[in-house]
Order: C-alpha cells, then sequence, then structure tokens
C-alpha cells in the first residue's frame, strides 16, 4: 500500500476504559469530593437517561467502545469490567487485554486480593479523589496485600509523597486519566506525582465521567507533559504495565497534513482506512467496510456492521447518537 503522505506508527493502547459505556452522557454535576461520592449521586439505574441506555443490548455498547477506541488509533485496550469472550472475538474492531484481573475499587469491590492472579496485571481505582478517605485508600489497598508490582492504580489523584513512595517500594504503577479527573474533581494528579519517576500510563475512562477518545486525551496530557513522554504513556509504558507482547502486525498510519488516524491495522487486517486509501484495497475486500464519520474526526471506512449497530442503539435512544461526546454524523 502506497502510504506516501503518511506516517506510520505503533498501534495505540488504552490503559484504562469501560467499554459498553461510551454511548452514554456524561454524568453528575459540580465537582466531588471523592468517586464514591460521584457514583452515589449518578447510579440511578431507574432514570432517564440512564434508563435508555441500559436497554441498548450490553454486547452493542461493547462494540460502540472499540468503535471508538479504533477510531483513535487504539489497537489494544484495557476494559475494566468482566471480559466478554462472546463480544471480544477476532472480529472486534480491537484487541482487548484478557490476560489481566481487575477489581472496581475499595468501595465497592472489597477483598480485592482474592481477584488477582499471580503474574498477572491487577487493575483497581484508588485513590480517586481529594479528600481524606481518598488519600487513605492506598494504606488500605496496601494492608490488603493487593499493592506490589502486578497492581496498576487507576486515577491516584489522592496521593501525596508518602503515598508516591508507598507506590515506589512495591514497584507499583499508575493509569491516568485526567478529562476525567477534571471534570469529576476540578483537578488531577499532582506535579510531584508526574515528576515521581512512577511508570504512568494514559487512560480515557468512559463517557460516563470524560466524554473522549484516546487522541482527546493525548492533547490534556500534553498540557502537563511533554509530547514525547505523552507519547510513551499510550504505547511503550501500557505495553509493560499491562505485560503486553510486543505487536508488529498493529500498527497506524496517520495523515501527516491533517493528523487524521487514516489506517489501523490489528493483527494484520485492515479495521479502518481513510476513503482516499481505501483506493488500493481490492474491490473485494472493501465491500466488507462501512462508513463511519463522527464530529470532529474525518469520515472513516471500518470493518463492522455500522448499519446494524446504529439501528440496534437508535432503538432505545434515537436517530441523535453521540459516541464518547461526539454526535455520529453518518
Amino acid at each position: 500500500m502506497n502510504l506516501e503522505g503518511h506516517v506510520r506508527l505503533p498501534g495505540l493502547i488504552n490503559a484504562h476504559d469501560h467499554l459498553e459505556f461510551n454511548l452514554f452522557p456524561r454524568l453528575g454535576s459540580g465537582h466531588y469530593r471523592n468517586a464514591t461520592e460521584w457514583a452515589l449521586d449518578v447510579h440511578h439505574p431507574e432514570r432517564s437517561p440512564v434508563r435508555e441506555h441500559l436497554r441498548v443490548p450490553k454486547p452493542v455498547r461493547l462494540w460502540w467502545g472499540g468503535l471508538k477506541n479504533l477510531l483513535s488509533g487504539v489497537t489494544t485496550v484495557c476494559h475494566h469490567n468482566a471480559y466478554a469472550p462472546a463480544v471480544f472475538g477476532l472480529d472486534f474492531p480491537v484487541r482487548v487485554v484478557r490476560r489481566v484481573t481487575w477489581a472496581h475499587s475499595l468501595a465497592f469491590k472489597p477483598g480485592p486480593k482474592a481477584h488477582r492472579r499471580a503474574g498477572w496485571p491487577f487493575v483497581i481505582h484508588c485513590a480517586e479523589g481529594i479528600d481524606s478517605a481518598a488519600r487513605r485508600e492506598l494504606d488500605a489497598l496496601d494492608a490488603k496485600g493487593a499493592l506490589d508490582s502486578c497492581t496498576a492504580v487507576v486515577h491516584g489523584v489522592g496521593l501525596a509523597r508518602a503515598g508516591i513512595e508507598l507506590m515506589r517500594r512495591r514497584g507499583a504503577a499508575l493509569i491516568w486519566c485526567p478529562t476525567s479527573n477534571l471534570g469529576m474533581f476540578g483537578r488531577t494528579i499532582s506535579r510531584a506525582v508526574l515528576q515521581s519517576g512512577l511508570p504512568i500510563a494514559l487512560g480515557t475512562d468512559s463517557a460516563l465521567s470524560a466524554p473522549v477518545d484516546l487522541l482527546d486525551e493525548f492533547a490534556v496530557a500534553r498540557r502537563f507533559v511533554p509530547a514525547g513522554r505523552a507519547y510513551a504513556m499510550i504505547t511503550s509504558i501500557p505495553r509493560r504495565i499491562l505485560r503486553l507482547p510486543e505487536r508488529h502486525d498493529d500498527w497506524i498510519a496517520i495523515r501527516v497534513s491533517t493528523g487524521a488516524v487514516a489506517l489501523v491495522v490489528v493483527a494484520g487486517r485492515v479495521r479502518l482506512i481513510s476513503p482516499d486509501l481505501a483506493r488500493q484495497l481490492p474491490k473485494s475486500q472493501r465491500r466488507s467496510f462501512q462508513l463511519l464519520h463522527v464530529e470532529g474526526r474525518e469520515p472513516v471506512l471500518v470493518d463492522a456492521d455500522i448499519a446494524h449497530l446504529k439501528r440496534a442503539a437508535a432503538k432505545h435512544l434515537g436517530s441523535d447518537l453521540y459516541l464518547a461526546g461526539k454526535k455520529i454524523l453518518s
């Protein structure tokens, strides 16, 4: 394939997402002291708009979460909920990390040690807040024997110097979701955390708290760290934290003139392609692609049944659909 005018890069890694919640609008209002306050405020499944969104079949919602990631050049995502083998098969648009264990948080999933598996990464929301309750969570996690070199703490907004030192001693890592933090608490991790030397990967969280994709999140991270470091947070660092193999058959091409994602290849298979590059594909292969255009992104062709996915969502949500805060235009 002639990629003149494009630059080829490794596939991006989203270290934290809740895939089934990316058709949802952002929930909550104002700022909170900790994530538990936010969760208690927004968790009303019997009320609109949550009620309607939960009526969309979960496999459909998972697929839209995968497409959100695909559109931003992600080839691998760490899904912070139960792995769905019936959905995350060869046809799913991106790789979903399977060799990972997780617990939601100490507040909602006590006993995290029981969820762990020897040698596998263990991911948990922790220190997600700005009050003393959030600051105490890391010590509580350590007291349960669940903080070590396999542990990836998600958020860490409440980390102070003592917490940073504890994570260093245990060899733990951090997954940073700045948009979610800023929206929920009005702040994100401190400069001390960013300068601590801890391994830090970037994640989007879901549209419930952060209606963004990984390119949006990369732009936010650039307000706090240099471009090269932000890039490592979506490539080499999450690969180490999540203990992923280096995959040369996962790669993307970016259009130099606009910075748009023009090609995404997952396991050697083209999953997203710009209309101009698609002209180089055999007609028999082009037939499997459908147009997807979301607000703020260039129209692309994706290897997915977009028409079916739109109908399945619109049945419950109406014709105006939003994916991670961006209106689906076609």
